[in-house]
């Protein structure tokens, strides 16, 4: 990459300038970051120590929720100090390694989810063939290749936006580094970077949801074959939040970026954006874990004499 122009950092403009408002959203979002590490760290740790959790199901998730914490500390702790700061200036590095490392989590979380779904698929339509099916030589490259992919395609958009040239203005109408503020504010012609977002972007949302359709559809004969309503109860429990988690995450990326270039840089994409790079983090410990049996004996087993974690986890 090369700075071919006459900006060295950029201004992310954030939501708002009042400074009642800032402080306001800085412990917002401090109290969302806080809880965001906990229950994702907390979810790998109990994945690891706890060898009722050592199967590939839960692998996939200590992956996700590690990703998940990675993706929130990409932006939430620069966006904290730009809450209480005046200048809420980034370096042209600084946007360009943020902006890396932040399509480089979200394709990955594509394509983990996307694995996710195949995860169950094996396990409910063969159950006793599952760890043969699913072993590491299975389920170790995919994980590897969910991160090779999010690697090469951050790699294509970081390379592709910074090389265009910024001198009309530095003034991002953002909280963080993303591709269409960026193209929004670029003096150069942004209309093959635009096209690589729409087919890069539009491929892999049309490959990973096939997947997890296919995937489901394929459980859902099997559940539809189960005589036991026990069994199906149990399948749509498991299901049923990976669905959930899926569903949210695919729906705010389909909104941000498969979008015409006329529609970029308003308000209301920061909020969306927001969304799915920070509360998505914060919720999916407790989309993926609060109703899993196996994960809830786990953190009995670690906080079995805490009585704020039974009353909050154990009550139903």
């Amino acid at each position: 990459m090369k700075n071919v122009t006459e900006v060295t950092n950029f201004v992310l403009k954030g939501f708002t300038n009042k400074f009642e408002l800032q402080v306001i959203l800085f412990f917002l979002f401090l109290a969302i970051y806080i809880f965001t590490l906990m229950g994702n760290l907390g979810l790998v740790v109990l994945v690891i120590g706890d060898s009722r959790l050592h199967n590939p199901m839960y692998y996939f998730l200590s992956v996700l929720s590690f990703l998940d914490a990675c993706y929130s500390s990409v932006i939430t702790p620069n966006m904290l100090v730009n809450f209480l700061s005046t200048k809420k200036v980034i370096s042209f590095l600084g946007c360009a390694t943020q902006m890396f490392l932040i399509v480089t989590f979200g394709t990955t979380e594509c394509f983990l989810l996307a694995a996710m779904a195949y995860d169950r698929y094996v396990a409910i339509y063969n159950p006793l063939l599952y760890s043969v099916n699913m072993s590491p030589r299975v389920y170790v490259p995919l994980i590897t290749a969910s991160y090779v992919g999010g690697i090469m395609h951050a790699t294509l958009h970081t390379v592709a936006t910074f090389s265009l040239s910024f001198c009309a203005s530095n003034e991002i109408r953002h909280v963080f580094c993303d591709i269409p503020p960026l193209l929004a504010i670029s003096c150069s012609d942004t209309h093959i970077n635009q096209l690589l977002l729409f087919y890069f972007v539009g491929s892999i949302e049309i490959f990973t949801i096939l997947v997890v359709l296919i995937s489901y559809g394929f459980i859902l004969l099997a559940i539809l074959k189960m005589r036991s309503a026990e069994g199906r109860r149990k399948v749509f429990s498991t299901c049923g939040s990976h669905l959930t988690g899926v569903s949210i995450y695919h729906g705010t990326i389909l909104f941000m970026y498969l979008r015409p270039s006329s529609s970029y840089a308003l308000d209301h994409d920061m909020i969306v954006s927001i969304f799915y790079t920070v509360v998505i983090t914060m919720l999916n410990p407790i989309i993926y874990s609060l109703r899993n049996k196996d994960v809830k004996q786990a953190i009995k087993k670690v906080f079995g004499n805490n009585r704020f974690i039974n009353k909050v986890y154990f009550k139903h």
